[in-house]
């Protein structure tokens, strides 16, 4: 392994760039429970309400590629700031559109077109914080902690994504109030990145990296997981703030708390996988991802039939496990495949797998839910019910690319 500079600590960057983590993870999460009641609030449908979401999200997969570059180009702290100050800037817009539904200033098409061109800008630009972050991570690792180090990043985002739906809490104020708390913690959190987080000495700036394409070989197979493992996660958690609205009978304000402690257990079950058994396990990456399908498939098939609170909550808690050991061991896997220069490149098309999958996902699910309530979740158990049973196929054509 390249020795770091004698001014450089790994242990305090590693610290440093965790903190933030947290931050991160609640921003992505807060919204979750908080859009489903608010945007029936404002007249929108499931379809609509879903497809806000899926615009953002095929915004993140087209520029996550491009950030993940460009880190290996401008360094990894410049392009998280960029991220974490536009995450802040862009809540602000999407939350002044989301208020004018409300007040009625803005209503039908004009309200819909506009809350999607406020959440794709709002995307655009903070969609460079997770692959400056994970290939940041691989910079301060080498190859034998590649796998509990992003376990180690994971935890720090799960964290954040149970404190996010504790923040949704404050929905029993209003249900704005949660989306402009986030505003505020983003932009303290850029500020934090901006004076404590040094640029890893391991990355020389300035050099344009070799273009990764997602076809190639090394990381096709964790490409083709990544993509179906975050559809059938996307197709579920875009449909659950209206599964628990529907099934319990619940006003708009009890569905984004109950909702959100639903999620805040999943979070913590999602924590307790990737902060303990990922750093205890010495698994390959690829045999980690196979022992998460089992119980993603449980989860969704729960979800499905599921008529009470207690069930709902209980396969939540299953899905955090399941994506706890599954996440890690994507990005750990997809990162060893390929060289310490392609390390930008390879966090932002492995990181845009998940917004790949939060495009399809939601408009899917959405659209099933309509049909029958039952649908997305019996589709997602479907859809895991396929990946695993290729696992062994796929596990064969994974390489390790020699290095640190």
């Amino acid at each position: 392994m390249e020795a770091f500079s004698p001014t450089f600590s790994p242990i305090q960057a590693r610290r440093t760039l965790l903190v933030s983590l947290v931050s991160v993870g609640m921003g992505f999460t807060v919204l979750f429970p908080v859009l489903a009641p608010l945007g029936r609030e404002i007249g929108l449908t499931e379809l609509q309400i879903t497809g806000v979401i899926a615009c953002s999200s095929v915004t993140v997969f087209l520029t996550s590629p491009i950030w993940g570059r460009l880190s290996d180009v401008w360094g990894r702290k410049r392009v998280m700031l960029i991220g974490l100050f536009g995450f802040s800037a862009g809540t602000a817009l999407f939350n002044s559109v989301l208020y004018a539904g409300l007040l009625h200033v803005l209503t039908g098409w004009v309200l819909f077109v506009a809350l999607i061109a406020a959440r794709m800008t709002h995307a655009s630009v903070m969609s460079a914080s997770m692959p400056a972050a994970n290939a940041y991570m691989a910079d301060i690792t080498d190859s034998a902690g590649r796998t509990k180090g992003m376990g180690a990043a994971g935890a720090a985002n799960n964290l954040g994504s149970i404190l996010g739906p504790a923040v949704a809490a404050l929905a029993v104020f209003s249900l704005m109030t949660p989306l402009w708390v986030m505003a505020v913690v983003a932009l303290l959190n850029g500020i934090f990145v901006w004076r404590y987080l040094p640029e890893p000495p391991r990355h020389q700036s300035g050099v344009r990296p070799p273009r990764l394409k997602y076809s190639d070989p090394r990381i096709l197979p964790f490409i083709i997981v990544g993509a179906l493992m975050f559809t059938g996660t996307a197709l579920v958690q875009q449909t659950m703030g209206f599964r628990f609205q529907d099934v319990l009978e619940l006003d708009a304000g009890a569905t984004a708390q109950q909702f959100g402690f639903a999620m805040m257990l999943s979070a913590a079950s999602s924590l307790i996988a990737q902060g303990v058994i990922v750093q205890r396990s010495n698994q390959p990456p690829f045999r980690l991802l196979a022992f998460a399908m089992p119980l993603l498939i449980v989860a969704f098939s729960i979800m499905a039939v599921a008529a009470t609170r207690l069930w709902l909550s209980i396969a939540m808690v299953i899905m955090g496990l399941g994506m706890g050991l599954a996440g890690p061991a994507f990005f750990a896997g997809a990162s060893l495949a390929v060289s310490r220069e392609e390390q930008g490149a390879v966090a932002g098309v492995a990181g845009s797998c998940g917004p790949l999958g939060f495009t399809i996902g939601p408009l899917l699910g959405g659209a099933l839910y309509q049909v029958n309530p039952a649908l997305p979740y019996a589709c997602a158990a479907g859809m895991y019910v396929l990946l695993f049973a290729s696992m062994r196929w796929l596990g064969r054509r994974v390489s390790v690319h020699g290095r640190d």
